[in-house]
């Protein structure tokens, strides 16, 4: 049986003010981070064009990688909220066709593997962490403990996959 889907109760249109809804309000915000982001980023690629020093080049870089990132993340989650509010699928929205069961299957056996990879690979970072937390000023230690974050969110991001993955 189809179940009927209250709009106000998706997209709590309730919860708003001055006469915009609250998923308007939140693309706006999106849309509006994605904005500063940008700017972000069009300055620090400016800067660390002129950085000579390899230390300091190098974080410089890891900083633009990682907002690059967040803001295709974020671009995606205003693409996915337009299309709501306007009854579209925009290109790079969150939305789209379910996966095949054939192909779900081996992403499945791939997603499985990469977990325990990643963490095979946080324990082996913070055991390096341990070795060669005070070299070079400490960017050893910094580095280390930036890949393990990053290493964890590469453990969250493909079990919420998995779940999805084996959901019925």
């Amino acid at each position: 049986m189809n179940e009927v889907v209250d709009m106000n109760t998706l997209f709590d249109f309730s919860k708003a003010g001055d006469d915009i809804s609250a998923v308007a309000r939140l693309l706006n915000e999106f849309e509006a981070h994605e904005a500063q982001e940008e700017r972000f980023l069009q300055n620090h690629r400016v800067a660390v064009a002129d950085v000579k020093h390899p230390i300091t080049r190098i974080v410089l870089q890891l900083i633009i990688f990682d907002e690059e990132k967040h803001r295709a993340v974020i671009h995606a989650m205003a693409a996915t909220l337009k299309g709501s509010l306007h009854w579209t699928k925009p290109q790079n929205s969150l939305e789209g066709e379910v996966d095949v069961a054939e192909t779900s299957k081996r992403l499945l056996t791939i997603t499985e593997s990469f977990i325990e990879l990643e963490k095979e690979g946080i324990n082996e970072h913070k055991n390096l962490l341990r070795e060669a937390s005070g070299y070079y000023h400490g960017v050893f230690k910094i580095l280390l403990n930036s890949m393990i974050r990053d290493s964890e969110k590469h453990v969250e991001l493909p079990e919420f996959l998995r779940q999805r993955l084996t959901a019925p």
